[in-house]
């Protein structure tokens, strides 16, 4: 590891998973991890290195643990991290460290169970990792003599890594995995104001991909609040996405147009349609190369096989659906986990429950809602969708 001044710093150590497999290219995913946290931290004094499979996260101490906590618990290639101590390679400094950690959560209360969990990597190191673990293990007992030690399903463990130095850590945190944002190119999100888009948008975060989201707002028939609803939603998804541009598309014209240019039970077919293809014009002018929605199969009318086809059919670009498989409540217990269930679930309709239809088409020929759409006419004012649509830039956290 480089020498660098640590003064007035604390540690986070972090636990990489996925990344760690990918042989040749795992610099390449190391690197966009490194930068993403960095991003996430500035302008703090901070410093990142590696070594076999670690992150040494050094931040000011300033910075507040609980900053650092959510900054790498939103950053996905993290896939756990823990706040440590780290001594140089001497007994009596280990000894001191793990003393001054037993001092503090979750040890403080003196009662339980524990164990010490060695790791040895550094095998020049003169002690085993049985013998470290002995060793320190009556270090907790001479402090605390009520506790009790249980090897396998301990109520408080205190870990040691012995590597170029030592480190000692006792609250390991869960990180959410996955590969860091960006690493797999960029995307555009169609954000709606339900439960399902923004879990959506999660799950391909999750796999790498760098997105900007696009809603379709329909004033006066969507309200403001249901704007506000989805404004709110992209900055609770900004952290997992390292950031992003919330654009906002007037789709109040289309919207009529599509009313009186279609059939009643072709509205929501040929609104989807209108919906792929601004976003496919939105795709080019962003340099996104894939489009992600929240669509699930079966779920509602448009979401049947058929329709899904139709809908493709308007796309010249890849339409990545990472919840095609998923039941509702699978989605809900996601959206949960992601923060954007309660926002998701306020009472603003957003546009695509306008003009629908009592009884829309569910098995389309795709050829057949090619024609009706290439009837409406309708490119001139998607083009003016694309062109007027507003940016909102949302922050990292």
């Amino acid at each position: 590891m480089e020498k660098f001044d640590t003064t007035g710093m604390k540690l986070f150590l972090i636990k990489l998973g996925e990344i760690s497999l990918k042989g040749l290219n795992r610099g390449f995913f190391e690197k966009k991890l490194k930068n993403n946290i960095k991003l996430k931290l500035h302008p703090c004094r901070s410093y990142l290195t590696r070594e076999k499979g670690r992150f040494y996260l050094y931040v000011d101490n300033s910075v507040s643990d609980e900053k650092i906590e959510f900054i790498l618990k939103t950053t996905f290639g993290v896939v756990g991290f823990s706040k440590a101590l780290v001594v140089e390679k001497d007994w009596d400094e280990m000894v001191r460290a793990a003393a001054e950690l037993i001092e503090k959560e979750p040890f403080a209360d003196g009662k339980g169970s524990f164990r010490v969990q060695s790791r040895r990597s550094d095998k020049s190191f003169s002690m085993r990792s049985l013998q470290i673990e002995q060793q320190l293990g009556g270090v907790v007992l001479d402090r605390y003599p009520e506790m009790t030690v249980n090897l396998k399903h301990p109520d408080k463990t205190l870990y040691v890594e012995v590597r170029e130095k030592v480190y000692l850590y006792t609250s390991p945190v869960d990180g959410p995995g996955g590969l860091p944002v960006s690493c797999a190119g960029k995307g555009l999100l169609l954000l709606s104001g339900g439960i399902d888009s923004p879990v959506a948008g999660w799950r391909m975060a999750k796999r790498g991909l760098n997105m900007d989201c696009l809603y379709f707002h329909a004033y006066p028939y969507t309200s403001d609040m249901a704007l506000q609803k989805v404004k709110d939603l992209a900055l609770l998804l900004g952290p997992w996405l390292q950031g992003t541009t919330l654009l906002v598309v007037n789709f109040t014209e289309a919207e009529l147009w599509i009313k009186d240019h279609s059939v009643e039970e072709e509205h929501t077919l040929m609104m989807r349609a209108c919906m792929m293809k601004v976003a496919n014009k939105m795709a080019r002018k962003r340099n996104a190369r894939v489009i992600v929605t929240g669509e699930a199969l079966g779920q509602v009318a448009s979401q049947t096989l058929e329709s899904l086809c139709f809908t493709d059919s308007m796309s010249k670009i890849p339409v990545l659906r990472p919840l095609i498989g998923m039941d509702k409540n699978e989605i809900i217990e996601t959206a949960r986990k992601v923060g954007t269930y309660e926002t998701s679930i306020l009472p603003y309709d957003d546009c695509c429950v306008i003009f629908s239809p009592k009884h829309p088409l569910t098995r389309p020929d795709v050829e057949q809602q090619t024609k009706s759409y290439n009837n409406m006419d309708i490119e001139e004012i998607l083009d003016k969708c694309v062109n007027e649509a507003a940016e909102y830039p949302i922050n990292y956290i």
